[in-house]
């Protein structure tokens, strides 16, 4: 992006708080999840010039807005997949996030499956600013969704990482077959002294495209996040290794309490995709352009997808005061990103109650 472009967009007033990249190295995993948002497992990658060349773009972006706009934007890259590690040059990027690191912070998403004592040693020395895996309910829950023996090797790749001190995030995704493991989940991250527990509901595409019927109703939502309130009722009761069980995603504040969730996908948070195409979401798939022919920058300020949302991020910042925010986001939710039972449904069932 020109100097000019730049003084424009600063006259304009507008820089985001943060920019969250999450970056989807390879679409190559080991495993096959029965839930998984990929509905294929092998596809084009930039090769490894390309990926320091991306990497350019998102950090020149952080200092033009840091030297032309006088705001030091907070950066971030999420590494994830597919499974990251299976790039064999992954550890080689990490090291140059971390020859980097005062420009932006870094995390790793991860299956688990290629952490053990080494490999959490080097990760220490590298520094993310977490490493996060899933886990799905107990351990036949777990292995049914993710594959025979996953659970074991999950949970010795957190023991390793905190052994390295690293912080630990799991998540959960939560359907119909194990939202009432979440108790358990919840005390196994308690006893394992993970950093953080969050969840997210069950969003049917890609691989688990076929998986509506899995799909919370109202009253199974209501019942889980009460189930989640419950676990991190009893977590902040605890007085030494308290892992936060966090309720910030969609619809939590109804019960949890809190500011209201809003999705900033197109604004303080952008997607790479494996080749290189732009999303604004992984959860929505709209290409905006690629970066190897693009600049992110042009695509952040030119794009028609992107101007669309910083039209939407205006009018958000125009409602004031809870019972507006409340309407609003009656008005705005249409299902989510992707379908299933809607948000809009979800909503009007838990309000009433």
């Amino acid at each position: 992006m020109s100097t000019e472009t730049v003084r424009i967009c600063c006259q304009e007033r507008y820089v985001p708080p943060g920019l969250l990249l999450q970056w989807h190295l390879t679409e190559q995993c080991n495993l096959r999840c029965a839930h998984c948002y990929q509905d294929k497992y092998a596809g084009l990658e930039l090769g490894f010039k390309q990926l320091l060349k991306v990497l350019d773009q998102f950090t020149d972006l952080l200092k033009s807005w840091r030297q032309d706009c006088g705001r030091r934007v907070r950066g971030h890259v999420t590494v994830t997949g597919g499974e990251p590690f299976i790039r064999r040059d992954f550890l080689d990027l990490l090291e140059v996030f971390a020859a980097k690191r005062e420009n932006f912070s870094f995390a790793i998403l991860t299956n688990g499956s290629f952490i053990d004592t080494v490999m959490a040693r080097r990760l220490r020395r590298l520094g993310p600013a977490f490493v996060q895996v899933s886990i799905e309910g107990t351990h036949e829950t777990h292995d049914r969704i993710r594959g025979p023996g996953n659970f074991d090797r999950t949970v010795a790749a957190v023991r390793s990482l905190r052994a390295e001190r690293i912080e630990t995030f799991i998540s959960f995704t939560a359907h119909r077959d194990n939202f009432r493991e979440f108790a358990e989940v919840a005390r196994l991250a308690s006893k394992l002294r993970i950093s953080r527990l969050w969840a997210d509901r069950l969003i049917p595409t890609g691989s688990g495209s076929s998986l509506h019927e899995q799909m919370l109703t109202p009253d199974e939502t209501r019942e889980f996040f009460e189930t989640m309130l419950k676990a991190r009722n009893q977590a902040r009761r605890r007085w030494f290794g308290r892992t936060e069980i966090a309720m910030h995603r969609a619809l939590q504040f109804l019960v949890a309490g809190g500011r209201p969730y809003h999705c900033t996908a197109g604004d303080s948070l952008l997607t790479v995709q494996a080749n290189g195409d732009l999303y604004p979401c992984r959860r929505m798939p709209i290409r905006v352009g690629n970066l190897t022919e693009t600049p992110l920058a042009e695509l952040y300020y030119h794009s028609d997808l992107l101007s669309k949302v910083s039209l939407l991020r205006n009018e958000r910042r125009s409602v004031q005061g809870r019972s507006g925010l409340l309407a609003h986001i009656k008005r705005r939710s249409e299902g989510g990103s992707r379908g299933g039972v809607s948000k809009r449904s979800v909503y009007s069932q838990l309000v009433k109650k």
